[in-house]
């Protein structure tokens, strides 16, 4: 407070610079949310470097950096964790790339700075995603992988240059995006792998019935029938396959990472030709024992449905048995298979079905088998997966 105040409606700078009592200091903090904390540390856990880039001094931003869980105490190949604007000007592009990737914390920087930042960790090899809420983040956040503009603070600037916008600004949001688009991705790898080997399948029992002169196991009706329930009633159920656990203990996959790997292509052939030789073998078998094609055929169709049924459960994971997973934890799969079930029922013996598909009813004796049929399927393929885990955690001890 003032001791000589003049009862002026204006001040000047010789009215505070003297005559001053202290009467006490106010301080102000913005602290980082307790999720952001967390997501940042999910983040780490997940492969996923986060860095701070601000225009904050280098105190408060290693402050607010420590607290939410980056590393800024410790120098990594004599680069500090904690690096300024004005440092950076000293340093050259091709420096910058190692820079930038040990470097935690960038205090002070410039606009033209940030932009370097991204482009020397795009040098790096790195998939950069850039937040950024004012004008002055713009450049940086269009040269960026993914550009992630604030929507509540946000300028519509930022907005516009970038690629996503946060509607509730909160970095959580940021990581719960990752971990739903690993969920999303592992379940297209789960769909491909459910019906690549499956669609293999049938192509194989064609080919060889045309080049062993036999009849067709399957007609052009009854594969479409097969093709279009199972899709409906058990591709569709794994879409809504829950995320696995440990999904965000993974390393991030590369950009060119391909959907068809020497594991899907082995599975590929192991189930084609599972279902060649069960399909085939029973389709013969039936004719051998004096059933009619109809039977034989409807009997080869049943092979394709209950093992695309049970080959679905193996599906649910690359890795895990349905028990690690939990038996009920998709009930969309049970649900399909149910349905699927019934479909198949009604095609084996109601009489419109038979006209209309060229089918005929089949024994007890006969579901069985194919019962059987699907039951070797998910053991073999589970003994498969079985192998592959062993073979990685010996990959790991190595």
């Amino acid at each position: 407070s003032l001791t000589n105040w003049s009862g002026k409606n204006t001040i000047n700078h010789d009215d505070i610079t003297q005559g001053l009592i202290f009467l006490g200091l106010q301080g102000m903090i913005d602290p980082p949310r307790k999720e952001a904390m967390l997501a940042v540390r999910a983040c780490q856990a997940a492969g996923i470097r986060v860095k701070m880039i601000t225009g904050d001094h280098s105190i408060t931003a290693a402050t607010i950096a420590g607290q939410i869980g980056l590393d800024v105490n410790v120098a990594v190949d004599e680069i500090p964790k904690v690096l300024t604007g004005r440092e950076l000007v000293e340093i050259s592009d091709a420096e910058l790339i190692q820079v930038s990737t040990n470097t935690a914390v960038f205090a002070r920087v410039t606009p033209e700075q940030k932009l370097r930042l991204v482009e020397a960790m795009q040098a790096h090899g790195e998939v950069v995603a850039m937040t950024g809420d004012g004008v002055n983040d713009a450049p940086a956040l269009r040269r960026s992988d993914i550009g992630v503009a604030m929507g509540i603070t946000g300028t519509e600037v930022s907005k516009e240059a970038a690629d996503m916008v946060l509607t509730d600004d909160n970095f959580a949001t940021i990581e719960a995006a990752v971990e739903e688009g690993r969920g999303v991705f592992d379940n297209l790898i789960k769909f491909l792998t459910w019906i690549l080997p499956t669609n293999a399948g049938q192509g194989l029992v064609i080919i060889a019935a045309v080049m062993l002169s036999q009849p067709l196991p399957v007609l052009p009706v009854q594969a479409l029938w097969i093709n279009m329930t199972t899709a409906v009633f058990l591709g569709l159920a794994l879409a809504f396959e829950p995320r696995e656990p440990g999904i965000m203990l993974r390393s991030p996959r590369t950009p060119d990472t391909s959907l068809l790997n020497g594991e899907l292509i082995f599975r590929i052939i192991l189930v084609g030709m599972l279902l060649l030789i069960c399909s085939f073998g029973l389709f013969e078998w039936a004719l051998f024992r004096g059933a009619g094609e109809a039977e034989a055929r409807t009997i080869a169709v049943n092979v394709f449905a209950v093992g695309q049924s049970f080959y679905l459960l193996n599906c649910r994971s690359l890795r895990y048995s349905i028990f690690r997973l939990g038996l009920f934890s998709n009930p969309w799969i049970w649900g399909g298979i149910a349905t699927m079930t019934m479909a198949q029922l009604l095609f084996t013996y109601l009489p419109i079905m038979n006209q209309l598909f060229h089918t005929a009813p089949i024994s007890i004796k006969d579901w069985m088998y194919i019962l059987a049929v699907g039951l070797v399927i998910y053991l073999v393929i589970g003994a498969e997966k079985t192998f592959w885990r062993y073979r990685e955690k010996r990959a790991i001890k190595i």
